[in-house]
């Protein structure tokens, strides 16, 4: 309709269809000289007219079906590619948790840890992996800190924490080698989403009853390199992931 604007994500991809359709054109048109072609054998091949491939070829096939550019492929044995690239809100979840991992890296060194990143506990399976391994060799101890932006299966993610602890302590061993052994705990760090915060207060005996170490010590001996708390803990991350902060535990 007369006066109507045109949206701008329709000038956009018009403007990248022209430029995307000129570079393929030329393209196709190298390939099938290549094959010392003639435009009318290509066509042919198509079922399309000599002048349509033509204006293909000269950049003008913006207007041209998906089919065809698909069936240009075939013909010529060259395979085309038609796909988005990847979704920034896809994205969300890997950068916030990367953004935790960060953190506790950076948190981590004044107290005198040297932290790793998706430390593989079974080198023949590389998807098992600690999130964060923080070592302190002079007080020889060594902490898995696992981080979590979203929670899809809690009993999985509490048994997939207990494997790693012992292929922990079983990299501890021989870390330590004739030395005394080394020390091994837990953490859990959190961010502190609406959601994260329902599902632990609905399943409230359960945290405790897996978390029982002090939060706030926790914290402490991430940052300072204090005495770490025997039993494994629980931590929040704020949502920037710019710090941790204790839980409070429940009255109830």
């Amino acid at each position: 309709m007369p006066g109507l604007k045109r949206p701008r994500a329709r000038i956009i991809g018009a403007q990248r269809a022209l430029a995307s359709t000129a570079t393929q054109g030329e393209r196709v048109a190298a390939a099938r000289r290549r094959r010392t072609w003639t435009q009318a054998r290509l066509a042919a091949e198509l079922g399309i007219s000599r002048a349509r491939l033509a204006d293909l070829e000269s950049g003008r096939g913006a207007s041209v079906p998906l089919e065809v550019w698909f069936a240009l492929g075939e013909a010529l044995g060259i395979y085309l590619r038609f796909e988005f690239g990847r979704d920034p809100q896809n994205e969300l979840r890997d950068a916030g948790h990367l953004a935790m991992q960060e953190l506790v890296l950076r948190m981590s060194k004044p107290g005198g840890w040297s932290g790793g990143f998706e430390l593989a506990t079974r080198q023949a399976d590389q998807s098992r992996s600690i999130d964060v391994p923080i070592l302190d060799r002079r007080r020889r101890r060594m902490v898995i800190v696992e981080c979590w932006n979203t929670f899809g299966d809690l009993g999985g993610a509490a048994r997939s924490s207990d494997r790693k602890k012992v292929e922990a302590q079983e990299l501890a061993v021989a870390i330590a080698g004739d030395g005394d052994p080394f020390e091994v705990g837990l953490v859990w760090v959190i961010r502190d989403t609406k959601a994260n915060r329902a599902l632990i207060a609905r399943y409230g005996q359960i945290f405790e009853a897996r978390f029982p170490g002090s939060s706030q010590g926790w914290i402490e001996a991430i940052k300072t390199g204090a005495r770490m708390p025997s039993q494994p803990g629980l931590v929040w991350c704020d949502v920037t992931a710019a710090r941790l902060f204790a839980r409070r535990r429940s009255r109830g």
